[in-house]
């Protein structure tokens, strides 16, 4: 069997997840990176979008995600767009979740936090 890989980078969204009260009243800016393991099927011969994994319908399921329902945890936001993206499409093998968060609420100086979730189908 075949696979190969599709990845979306850096894709960004508004969103107002977090734990503290600000967050999720202000919210901030979320950026998001996916990497799908994708089973072949026909896709890499027949040049027909319908035998692969569209990644124009992946990224509207990311956003739909990150802006529908409020998380804590960046932790939880990652694990759910990997399921929510593995239960959409039978293709996906196994799908890597970045979250990175550049405002993170510490008393501190660096650039954000990130989170990386794996979750196979």
């Amino acid at each position: 069997m075949a696979t190969y890989t599709i990845t979306l980078k850096n894709c960004a969204f508004y969103a107002k997840h977090g734990a503290f009260e600000q967050e999720a009243t202000l919210g901030q800016r979320f950026f998001i990176d996916v990497i799908m393991d994708v089973e072949a099927d026909e896709a890499l011969e027949n040049d027909d979008v319908a035998s692969t994994v569209h990644y124009g319908i992946a990224y509207e399921i990311v956003e739909k995600v990150v802006t529908q329902h409020r998380r804590n945890l960046i932790e939880t936001l990652a694990k759910d767009i990997a399921k929510a993206l593995c239960a959409w499409s039978p293709q996906i093998r196994r799908a890597e979740i970045a979250v990175r968060k550049p405002s993170v609420p510490i008393p501190g100086i660096l650039d954000y936090a990130e989170v990386r979730v794996e979750h196979f189908a």
